[in-house]
């Protein structure tokens, strides 16, 4: 394939590099001619490991060149990659003004060409950034529209300075958004020979995705720090402590626990998450992403009780409020706290647990739920119709296997809340809405 790099930096010179290797012929464009010049003579215009003899081969192959103007590297080329800086402004806000100044070049060009053209924007931008800067900016210049007239893809990059080269060839996964079909399937094309799962979505997500990962990267460092603080403190080693901690597989380094939902409880989460924040005051450390934990998870019930009361009904049906399906535990359950706040509001409950009815009959929950909260107890109903009969907002609050059928059950006037992800996004009804989704 044909492909214009536009922008030689690091993400611009390794793609351009890259690909040149995978048999593609590459013009990189980049306004600097000192950059120009380097990729031209063969050499890097950047420091980075092994992209000197990338580069160095490919210019000598003539799959590789460089130039300063847009106008013949687009009109040559049937894919153009936006790699251009998006720098950060005082405020946070990214400074677009290169990604304008690009995407106007590149449209000004396909105004007058007559081939379908792609163009891929592999710059770091927030969410809807394509849609309301890249796109606009493609139309107005081009007069053309994109999804039909020509392509439009946004292709995040997970490369690290230092390993960029390596982690272009062996990167965990390749992510492409597509405005149509057409447009994914020619970025696809681009990595058929990189051994890596490619993921189709649409343009939003794929934006959404590069910046999850690198904030779940930015955490991680100051998770493994502050616990590291805490760990010397107590005349601990810190890494040893962490090294433990990652040889968990199951629980700590793999999916669990990652999925967006409503709050945490337990006997066991907000207890240990305070006493190690009491452990690290007492000593006088600043641990302010373990001090974050309980607060963030308070704004996950605020966020469950406002899209109750949204909806403005009555009379509402809560189905699990045990902390977790499969227990009758309700020791610092967040839907307990849920229902409290409903009550106060002055709505209309009925509750529905299988295994807290149980557990309200025999078990060691017996005293907890009929002398602690003897007003929820009263709400409770023994079968999931009663809930059915009674509700105009039913709220799945836990996991439960029963309630996966929940959906085939509502009437038109119903509307469904989940909390927990039981309904399959795909098999959703019309008044339903998930609490991250």
């Amino acid at each position: 394939m044909d492909i214009s790099v536009f922008g030689l930096g690091y993400v611009g010179a390794v793609s351009a590099a890259c690909f040149a290797k995978e048999g593609h012929r590459v013009v990189g464009v980049d306004p600097q001619q000192s950059k120009v010049d380097l990729v031209n003579q063969g050499k890097s215009p950047i420091i980075e490991s092994g992209l000197g003899r990338l580069i160095s081969e490919a210019v000598a192959s003539d799959r590789l060149r460089a130039r300063t103007d847009a106008e013949e590297a687009v009109r040559a080329s049937d894919a153009s990659l936006v790699c251009v800086g998006t720098p950060s402004q005082h405020n946070g806000c990214l400074d677009l003004q290169y990604v304008r100044n690009v995407c106007a070049d590149i449209g000004e060009v396909l105004r007058y060409k007559d081939a379908f053209h792609v163009v891929v924007v592999r710059s770091t931008m927030l969410p809807g950034t394509m849609n309301s800067v890249v796109i606009p900016i493609l139309e107005e210049t081009s007069g053309k529209r994109a999804g039909i007239e020509f392509g439009v893809a946004t292709n995040p990059e997970f490369l690290r300075e230092g390993t960029a080269v390596q982690d272009f060839y062996s990167p965990p996964k390749t992510v492409i958004g597509e405005i149509d079909r057409r447009s994914g399937d020619v970025v696809a094309a681009l990595y058929s020979g990189v051994d890596a799962p490619a993921i189709r979505t649409d343009i939003r997500t794929a934006e959404m995705v590069k910046y999850t990962d690198n904030v779940w990267h930015a955490l991680k460092v100051c998770f493994a720090n502050e616990i590291g603080n805490i760990s010397k403190a107590l005349g601990l080693d810190g890494t040893r402590v962490m090294e433990l901690f990652c040889r968990d597989t199951k629980l700590n380094l793999s999916p669990y626990y990652l999925k967006p939902g409503f709050a945490f409880g337990g006997s066991c989460l907000p207890k240990d998450v305070r006493a190690l924040k009491y452990q690290a005051k007492n000593m006088d450390l600043d641990v302010p992403v373990l001090n974050a934990i309980l607060p963030s998870n308070e704004v996950q019930v605020r966020k469950g009780l406002r899209m109750v009361l949204e909806l403005d009904r009555k009379r509402v049906g809560i189905l699990g409020f045990s902390f977790k399906a499969g227990t009758d535990d309700l020791r610092e359950s967040p839907m307990v706290e849920l229902i409290e706040q409903l009550l106060g509001k002055g709505l209309d409950l009925r509750i529905y647990d299988r295994n807290v009815i149980l557990a309200s009959l025999v078990g060691a929950n017996r005293d907890y739920i009929l002398n602690r909260i003897p007003h929820i107890s009263r709400l409770m109903v023994t079968t999931l119709d009663e809930v059915l009969e009674h509700a105009e907002v039913i709220v799945v609050g836990n996991g439960s296997e029963e309630f996966r059928s929940i959906r085939d059950r509502l009437c038109p006037n119903q509307t469904l809340l989940d909390f927990v992800g039981v309904v399959v996004r795909d098999e959703a009804p019309v008044n339903y809405q998930g609490i991250c989704w």
